[in-house]
């Protein structure tokens, strides 16, 4: 449901709406499509106003109607009735031109009789509209589009189906409730504006997801693989084999070592069996245990 507010002003000054006299007489009706020239009057059937005759007009002045001018049309065969503004006293004598949309509520065909009389309406407060379509929800805007739409109406009627023009289509509202009264004028007005859910409309459907159970995820860190920056593989994989820190022994000297060859004897990989065999066989060292030498030749001293 929306809600909005807003004014139309056409006069500078506002004129009280009193009637001495009421204007009564009736007419055949037609749409705005077969009037007469060759202007084209398609603007008629985007508002709530009608083209009268130019006696209207001169009899309308010598009544003293104030502005602005409201009327209430009448259907005395079905019973309808509706009002609407004037726009201009350009019709025929004994003929005046009505929107499409007007002549559907009035359940009106062409060259229908139907009754004018001069009406002084209340100023809305409020009025609630339902579209007849889904269609105008995809309006981006409705408060702006709706304003505007009804800037060509003067009044407005409960249970009437106004037509707007926005985007060469045609989107058709039902008014659905008006304040202070059934019938109000919306010319210089602060009026309320609501939103009934479009005819045909259905709320959309909610479906609801059972809540997971929630997984529990085991982590193993450094579990990844080394790359390298130039993309190739690493030669040597890792020995699945876990090593025992008694087969580490430090300080063992290489002895197949040769002049000109350096080699690197890794502790992770077993001994060779050479190695512990000639350890086996090393002669055990025993400190001090050498003979000294003389330079002097055994024998007695010399007298």
């Amino acid at each position: 449901m929306f809600e909005i507010k807003f004014s139309f002003n056409m006069f500078d000054h506002p004129m009280p709406r009193t009637f001495q006299n009421r204007f009564s007489t009736q007419y055949r009706c037609y749409s705005v499509s077969m009037l007469a020239g060759p202007n084209d009057r398609s603007d008629v059937e985007k508002g709530g106003k009608i083209i009268m005759p130019p006696s209207a007009l001169d009899q309308l002045s010598r009544l003293n109607i104030t502005y602005p001018m409201l009327f209430k049309l009448t259907n005395k065969n079905s019973d309808r009735m509706t009002h609407c503004g004037v726009l201009e006293f350009v019709a025929d004598e004994g003929i005046c031109y009505l929107p499409h949309w007007m002549m559907q509520n009035l359940l009106l065909e062409e060259g229908g009789l139907v009754q004018v009389e001069s009406v002084n309406l209340m100023v809305a407060t409020y009025s609630k509209f339902q579209p007849q379509s889904p269609d105008f929800l995809d309006i981006t805007n409705p408060k702006a589009v709706l304003e505007n739409a009804l800037r060509n109406f003067a009044c407005l009627t409960t249970g009437d189906v106004v037509a707007i023009n926005y985007n060469e289509k045609i989107y058709e509202l039902r008014v659905m409730e008006t304040k202070p009264d059934k019938a109000v004028s919306i010319i210089e007005c602060d009026m309320n504006v609501d939103f009934d859910a479009p005819l045909g409309y259905k709320e959309p459907e909610r479906c609801y997801k059972a809540p997971e159970e929630p997984t529990v995820r085991t982590t193993h860190a450094f579990t990844g693989s080394g790359n390298r920056l130039d993309g190739k593989k690493k030669g040597i994989e890792p020995s699945p084999i876990p090593i025992d820190p008694s087969d580490i022994k430090r300080g063992i000297p290489n002895y197949e070592y040769k002049v000109g060859r350096i080699t690197f004897i890794r502790n992770s990989r077993p001994l060779p069996r050479k190695t512990e065999d000639v350890r086996r066989h090393k002669i055990q060292f025993i400190a001090f245990s050498g003979e000294g030498k003389s330079l002097r030749k055994k024998g007695g001293r010399k007298p």
